[in-house]
């Protein structure tokens, strides 16, 4: 039997970080003089409590090194632990959420989803707005830092491929994951910092500029308003725009250009594929937008390019219904949801680095059975890939569609119709946010969700955050036997 201690510390200790993050919206609250604060201490108290005994109980247990099994339970601990204590503003707030609902509405943020089952967004106490944006701004440069620093050296979904740029990790994933933190950091908060006077400068109310830049370089979609993006003019929502983009950027490439080194930048293969791809999805939209609606130019090029990059960059803002466009953009929306930014940024789903090992492994095949007697080598950014990079890609593929198809059948067994299940289904495990359909999509919410589909879904938001892999892996007899 393994130490757990160690694992303990960590998650206590991040634990009892959450609860301390409480205070600001604490102090949003005291600010309105909105009786509201109380529930935030409260809240603050009971979370930094719980989280500094579990660490203290498990000082005694530290290590300089971590062992594999300790490294995927921290990786899942923590997305799973924060929620639970994520939660308590909506269990004891104006909200009076149930249970189910808190957690699903903080594994949402946590994740950075962006799906809700709250409605009326615009009448909660602004401590509860912060809430939600911070848990989305906290969960982005924590899935950055998990990317890489820790999923590269657990082999998970081929991300062992991102070895190679400087961030060698395993043996000391603790002190090494502060100096990835510590870089990137600065990086997320001056992106968040100049995102938040960008909107602010053309109009944007000063708290909603901070909480809608901070779900805005997450990629999370938090909205402080039902509405979403749909209440706000061409220059923000092509702001936004501009953001989400950077931000579903790899950050290790912003790494490199402060220290000098732009051509990484500039010759990423993954970083080509995706703008050409953001670039298609939107000139696919914006043709069908011209041809089949009555919009002016300039309305079908911003709803068509603002709903497309959120869409594709996972953010899961909206501006528009765009259920109402007809058949083939909701196609195309629903498969962009399913490629994804870079690896290493806040976007999250497939992600397109996998699209190109995929490809590239398919080419070598097609290659081999033409010349039986030729050596092909897959490549990436012009390097040769290992077998067992490829091999952690291809069962990633098989996990993603099996769990979809899974997950699909378990949702549409609570009564839920097969667009609402597949697209539900889709979006948790892609945490793209907004799903398909009158339930849940642009238009709706999920709070009308059976119980059991609300956790079915808040399982899948997990299961997709953490790339599949690195959760499955716990299921297993051999991991625990060590």
């Amino acid at each position: 039997m393994f130490d757990l201690r160690p694992v303990g510390y960590v998650i206590g200790l991040l634990i009892a970080a959450l609860g301390a993050s409480m205070l600001m919206p604490m102090f949003i609250d005291l600010l309105q003089e909105d009786e509201h604060w109380t529930v935030f201490l409260t809240s603050a108290l009971l979370t930094s409590l719980v989280g500094g005994l579990l660490s203290l109980s498990c000082a005694n247990g530290v290590r300089e090194r971590l062992n594999i099994q300790q490294t995927f339970l921290i990786t899942t601990g923590v997305w799973f632990a924060l929620p639970v204590f994520g939660a308590l503003p909506f269990l004891l707030g104006a909200t009076e959420a149930r249970f189910v609902d808190g957690f699903f509405e903080a594994m949402s943020g946590l994740t950075t989803t962006g799906s809700t089952v709250f409605s009326g967004l615009q009448d909660l106490p602004r401590g509860l707005l912060l809430w939600r944006g911070l848990m989305q701004w906290f969960g982005g440069i924590g899935i950055i830092v998990v990317a890489m620093a820790f999923l590269p050296e657990l082999r998970v979904g081929g991300m062992q491929i991102f070895r190679s740029e400087g961030f060698d990790t395993f043996g000391k994933i603790l002190p090494r994951a502060g100096q990835i933190a510590s870089r990137i950091s600065v990086i997320y908060v001056a992106l968040t910092g100049v995102c938040a006077l960008t909107y602010l400068s053309l109009g944007m109310e000063p708290f909603d500029s901070v909480v809608h830049a901070m779900t805005t370089v997450a990629t999370g979609g938090f909205a402080n308003s039902d509405a979403s993006f749909g209440g706000y003019g061409a220059a923000i929502q092509f702001t936004a725009v501009l953001f989400m983009i950077l931000a579903a950027l790899p950050f290790v490439r912003y790494v490199q250009l402060l220290n000098g080194l732009a051509q990484p930048l500039v010759l990423d293969s993954q970083i080509r594929v995706f703008l050409i791809l953001t670039l298609a999805v939107s000139a696919v939209l914006i043709l069908w937008l011209a041809v089949t609606s009555n919009l002016p130019p300039g309305d079908a090029l911003r709803y068509a390019l603002f709903n497309g990059v959120s869409i594709l960059t996972g953010t899961g803002y909206a501006s528009a219904d765009y259920m109402l466009w007809g058949a083939f953009p909701v196609a195309v929306l629903f498969f962009a949801g399913l490629i994804g930014g870079c690896a290493g940024s806040t976007s999250c789903s497939i992600k397109v680095f996998r699209y190109q090992l995929l490809f590239a492994s398919v080419r070598a095949q097609i290659r081999k059975i033409h010349s039986p007697h030729g050596i092909f080598q897959p490549r990436y950014n012009g390097r040769p890939v290992a077998e067992d990079v490829l091999s952690s890609v291809m069962a990633f593929f098989v996990l993603f569609v099996v769990t979809l198809g899974i997950l699909t059948v378990l949702l549409a067994m609570t009564g839920l119709d097969s667009t609402t299940a597949l697209s539900g289904a889709a979006t948790a495990l892609a945490n793209v946010g907004p799903g398909l359909g009158d339930k849940i999509g642009p238009a709706g919410n999920f709070g009308g969700l059976s119980d059991t589909a609300k956790w079915l879904l808040t399982a899948g938001m997990l299961v997709g955050r953490l790339e599949l892999m690195a959760v499955y892996v716990l299921l297993t007899v051999k991991f625990w036997r060590g």
